[in-house]
């Protein structure tokens, strides 16, 4: 059991910074998009700055995500494989897509506006259908018959909690990204762009705020198990909102250092980060010991031991070289001023 609980933690782990590095990556693609035709605000630019080399590194752990369910726990993938068939089809079919007019857009600059509008509702749609990954592995919506697992689509499009769920991506999407644009902007001290990421930050957080409200609203009537184990941990559930106080506090109080400037997003982007990071400990927490309710576990679905250890210490070996790297490139994609204050 420790050891697969040791995995089933690597795992979430990918799914967390997944989580958050897209969220603001697919975000800044819908940002590009909206203020597409505002080029006084360079709102477009801003975004356009940002997601150019993010991206590619943001793609980079979706690859891990899905070798690390293969790897170390290979009995669900299986069944992870067959219920998601035609929304994992959707969702690489998406990225695919995606992918390649990012990479057009920059290229065939005659048709930048057409490429950046498919971008930016690509990236908005994919969310929404990454996060229905959560209440399918919930168990209500998936009938197991002969030993194989089918997903219910009709019971899964009229759920409220699937688009309970599906509304707090997006929102979450748009919050998360208008963030790190607001920090971003004012880093290249476009402060036009800065006011604009800042206002959408205002309208944002208490949409998802809302929206996370209603998943526990809708989740006490469709997955009753998985409610009551979350409430096991709410004092954890009551910090989660507390730091989203603090997110507050970033978007409106006096910036303490450069006078006449309101905000502080990048209070707002780390506490918002560490709210998700106790909430999504709460939710994976409750869901334990299944990866599908109730029928695939994290030790029915594990590994053999030995395959377990060779591949963790290939995973540790594999971050002790890529963690620098990634610090190194944020560090320079967030403080390098010739990048930073470039022009267009």
């Amino acid at each position: 059991m420790a050891d697969a609980l040791l995995a089933i933690t690597v795992l979430w782990g990918f799914v967390f910074i997944y989580a958050i590095m897209a969220t603001m990556d697919f975000g800044a693609g819908f940002w590009a998009m909206v203020y597409i035709n505002r080029e006084k605000t360079k709102a477009t630019n801003i975004a356009n700055r940002y997601l150019s080399p993010t991206w590619e590194v943001t793609n980079t752990f979706i690859v891990a995500l899905v070798i690390a369910v293969y790897s170390l726990f290979p009995r669900a993938a299986y069944s992870l494989g067959t219920i998601l068939l035609i929304p994992g089809s959707l969702i690489l079919l998406l990225l695919a897509l995606r992918s390649a007019f990012l990479v057009f857009s920059n290229i065939a600059t005659d048709y930048r506006k057409p490429l950046t509008y498919i971008s930016g509702i690509t990236g908005i749609i994919i969310p929404g259908i990454l996060i229905s990954v959560l209440p399918v592995t919930q168990g209500q919506y998936v009938d197991v018959k002969d030993i194989t697992a089918n997903l219910d689509l009709t019971a899964l499009l009229t759920s409220p909690n699937v688009y309970a769920f599906i509304g707090f991506a997006i929102s979450s999407t748009l919050f998360l990204s208008s963030l790190l644009l607001a920090d971003y902007s004012k880093a290249s001290n476009e402060m036009e762009a800065y006011r604009v990421y800042l206002r959408d930050g205002k309208i944002m957080g208490p949409i998802s705020l809302v929206m996370a409200f209603l998943i526990m609203i809708t989740l006490q009537n469709e997955a009753t198990w998985l409610f009551d184990k979350m409430m096991e941990d709410l004092p954890l559930l009551i910090l989660s909102v507390a730091f989203f106080l603090i997110v507050g506090i970033g978007l409106y109080a006096p910036n303490p250092f450069r006078k006449g400037v309101k905000g502080m997003p990048r209070l707002s982007v780390i506490a918002v980060t560490i709210q998700y990071l106790i909430a999504s400990y709460v939710y994976g927490k409750a869901h334990l010991p299944y990866i599908i309710y109730p029928n695939v576990t994290i030790e029915s679905a594990f590994t053999d031991p030995n395959s377990f250890r060779a591949v963790f210490i290939t995973y540790i070996i594999g971050f002790a070289i890529l963690f620098p790297g990634f610090i190194y490139f944020w560090s320079l994609f967030m403080n390098d001023k010739r990048y930073l204050r470039q022009k267009g």
